[in-house]
């Protein structure tokens, strides 16, 4: 509503400049004459109105219908007291109580607009009968004047609807952003939901296998071939528990409560390292930009996210995994590169949804990207993948710099 208030401003402005421009040239260049002091003072209260109105847009707290209903009722008394002076219903003039009827069918609710229309529809009437008369009024000055408030009210239209339908072309936009974001969150309540109780499940059987390995590990030292594989076996055993240990503890953490600001290189180097004992046989690629390094706000949710992202770059191509970290002036720069398969154009476009996967049938349900997407979205980044001119698909993360 504050942005119509806004235009109602502009356009009362352009309509005060206007009826100055026509009092003087009926009176002076036509020669027709005008009750001046009365009609001066009307142009003279409407400025005052829409000087109230410019004070009024620099508070903060929100423009009612009622408020803007009464915004176009001045418009409408002004043009009403102006045409009583000037002829009433045989001014050219008239065609003007058009506008504030359009603005209020545009802009205000069904209720306000039927008002607006019978308080427009009376006034008119009531000028056919009671109105000052006009002098030496010709008639090829009247229909001058019908082309000029025709002209004046098509850009007057045309200036608000248009920018009365971006306006809600915008908020449906925003409406519909917000029902897609509030149907993922849900939906990663659920999974998170899930997660922990699998993860509090999971505690047991871990426990269990690693203190099998442990008891085979002895068993079994002098077997050097054996003994490497149940150290490797071990060694991601821990990880799991590692992983369930942090998943649980980050467990409904707020973004203040769960993070903290490091380089965004140490934040990369970290990852990576967590990376490769998940995925020691997937070979990559590490590189940086030269300069100032800037910081990042790292937490859970997005080590995870980039974890995730960087095993769905080596399930694409575990020979060559390319790790790219570059910023500019206001943000960071992710750059996971495989030589896959790429992705068709119906992956692209659904690439982040949950349960579409890129990977073939049963290897996966894209919860993976589903949360890396929403993780990295909530801490103002964004998440873009489209494929290499060379092969294989780019997975560019941006996320904003942290001072």
């Amino acid at each position: 509503m504050k942005n119509n208030l806004e235009r109602i401003f502009v356009m009362r402005n352009i309509g005060i400049a206007g009826q100055v421009i026509v009092i003087f040239f009926v009176h002076r260049v036509l020669g027709i004459e005008l009750p001046l002091v009365p009609m001066a003072s009307a142009v003279l209260l409407l400025a005052i109105a829409n000087f109230g109105t410019r004070l009024r847009l620099r508070h903060e707290f929100p423009v009612t219908e009622a408020e803007l209903f009464f915004q176009l009722l001045i418009d409408v008394s002004i043009l009403t007291f102006q045409l009583y002076l000037s002829g009433g219903s045989t001014n050219p003039f008239v065609s003007l109580y058009l506008i504030p009827l359009i603005i209020s069918a545009a802009a205000l609710s069904r209720i306000f607009t039927w008002v607006m229309a019978a308080l427009t529809i009376s006034c008119y009437t009531l000028l056919m009968s009671y109105f000052e008369p006009l002098h030496q009024q010709t008639f090829k000055l009247h229909i001058f004047a019908m082309w000029m408030t025709f002209v004046f009210s098509t850009m007057l239209i045309a200036f608000f609807v248009v920018r009365m339908g971006e306006s809600i072309r915008e908020r449906d936009r925003l409406l519909a952003r917000a029902r897609e974001d509030s149907l993922r969150d849900e939906r990663i309540v659920a999974l998170g939901t899930l997660a922990a109780g699998a993860a509090h499940e999971l505690g047991t059987p871990l426990a269990t296998m690693s203190l099998l390995c442990e008891e085979m590990e002895a068993m079994h030292s002098q077997q050097e071939d054996l003994a490497e594989d149940l150290a490797m076996l071990s060694a991601q055993i821990e990880n799991c528990k590692r992983i369930i240990t942090g998943l649980l503890a980050s467990a409904g953490e707020a973004r203040s409560e769960g993070g903290r600001l490091v380089r965004a290189d140490m934040f990369m180097e970290k990852v990576i390292g967590q990376w490769t004992l998940m995925r020691p046989a997937a070979i990559h690629h590490y590189r940086r930009q030269d300069g100032e390094i800037p910081s990042i706000f790292a937490e859970q949710t997005l080590s995870q996210a980039i974890l995730n992202l960087l095993n769905n770059a080596a399930d694409a191509s575990p020979e060559c995994v390319e790790v790219d970290l570059g910023w500019g002036e206001d943000e960071i720069r992710i750059e996971i590169r495989d030589r896959g398969a790429g992705l068709t154009p119906e992956a692209a476009e659904k690439a982040g949804s949950l349960y579409f996967s890129t990977k073939p049938e049963g290897k996966g349900l894209g919860i993976g990207l589903f949360l890396a997407n929403a993780s990295i979205e909530r801490l103002g980044g964004s998440i873009r993948i489209f494929n290499r001119m060379e092969g294989g698909a780019v997975t560019l993360v941006t996320l904003p710099t942290a001072s």
